[in-house]
């Protein structure tokens, strides 16, 4: 199975194949995510109000999914950053970068989204807890991965240092998700991953994994796109500076 996994890693390594691989599935997955989108939305247009919350509780359906996807994303180039740096697969630098603006507006939204929820519920915009404020360190390393980008010239010299920071600062990834159980916060601990039955009411609890599944889709489809202009953008470079194609 290993052998397997890492042949076909190493397969799609070539920029060319992967190219070909991501023209394939580009329709499809943007229509499936647009798809499970539209059923999410509908699905929470049908959602009672919160005994407690009232119509607020909607905020929910943006805000959990968008958390969700801020790790997520941190996630995949993690795995991508160290793919590019131990296997040497040009792809991963690609995904990574690809994948940055996108994990750190979802983690913009999870903020903004978090600040709206909280104020009617805790009567304050932001309060420097736990989950909050490494929530914002998250969004800071996110910048600073795309700084790093943009500021190193040499493009190689720049993608091996957006990768160690990608991979140093993955530390503060289990600092996001565990920090509800490792501090007093004003966040509740998890209410879907759990071993346990689950405490939210199907009512809610459907239309939010149907959002979260019709975020994740889309996060696959815009980082999809990114690399191929990415490919495309390194292909017209090496075109100007009279070098191989990538």
């Amino acid at each position: 199975m290993f052998k397997t996994v890492e042949n076909i890693s190493a397969y799609y390594a070539n920029p060319q194949r992967f190219m070909r691989l991501a023209q394939t599935l580009h329709a499809p997955l943007w229509g499936l995510a647009v798809g499970v989108l539209a059923l999410g939305l509908y699905m929470v247009s049908q959602v009672p109000d919160d005994y407690q919350q009232g119509s607020t509780v909607r905020i929910m359906f943006v805000h959990v999914p968008a958390a969700w996807m801020a790790l997520f994303a941190y996630s995949f180039i993690f795995f991508a950053s160290v793919t590019a740096l131990i296997f040497r697969h040009p792809v991963g630098h690609i995904a990574g970068r690809a994948a940055a603006p996108i994990g750190a507006v979802f983690t913009l939204i999870a903020l903004i989204t978090g600040s709206l929820w909280g104020q009617p519920m805790w009567g304050t915009w932001w309060v420097w807890d736990a989950r909050l404020t490494s929530v914002l360190v998250l969004l800071f390393i996110y910048l600073g991965y795309i700084a790093l980008w943009q500021a190193i010239e040499d493009h190689g010299q720049a993608a091996r240092a957006a990768a160690i920071l990608a991979i140093v600062g993955s530390v503060n990834v289990p600092i996001v998700k565990f920090s509800v159980d490792w501090w007093n916060t004003l966040h509740q601990p998890a209410s879907v991953s759990r071993f346990s039955r689950p405490a939210l009411h199907a009512d809610f609890l459907y239309p939010l994994l149907v959002m979260g599944l019709g975020f994740t889709l889309l996060f696959l489809a815009l980082t999809l796109t990114r690399m191929q202009m990415e490919i495309l953008r390194q292909r017209a470079r090496a075109r100007h500076n009279g070098g191989a194609h990538v």
